[in-house]
């Protein structure tokens, strides 16, 4: 398959609920896709940004990940940013560190 057939295809992952309607039956107007999507991508750059990462949507369908210097990874899933940002940030970033999360709970 083309990369592009790929982009094209992909299917719904778990971690995206607007893909399950009943999530929402307790809200009047339920959030789209995009909205749920740029949320996560938000909070998730509140906890990148201690890495001096950046995480963008790619096309609704991907994420990008980038550090300071420009250079990018594509992230598949939430699911595989960690281990991608390791590799940017070339130092560990574990998101449960217990350091991390008092500092988040304290700053955020």
């Amino acid at each position: 398959m083309c990369a592009l057939c790929g982009v094209l295809a992909a299917e719904q992952h778990w971690s995206d609920p607007a893909s399950r309607p009943s999530v929402f039956d307790n809200r009047r107007l339920p959030p789209t896709r995009r909205q749920e999507r740029l949320g996560r991508i938000a909070l998730a750059n509140r906890v990148l940004a201690l890495f001096r990462l950046k995480l963008t949507d790619w096309q609704g369908q991907r994420f990008m990940l980038a550090n300071q210097t420009g250079q990018t990874e594509m992230v598949e899933h939430l699911i595989a940013l960690w281990p991608t940002a390791q590799l940017l940030a070339k130092r560990p970033c574990d998101p449960l560190d217990p350091d991390l999360v008092d500092y988040l709970k304290q700053n955020l």
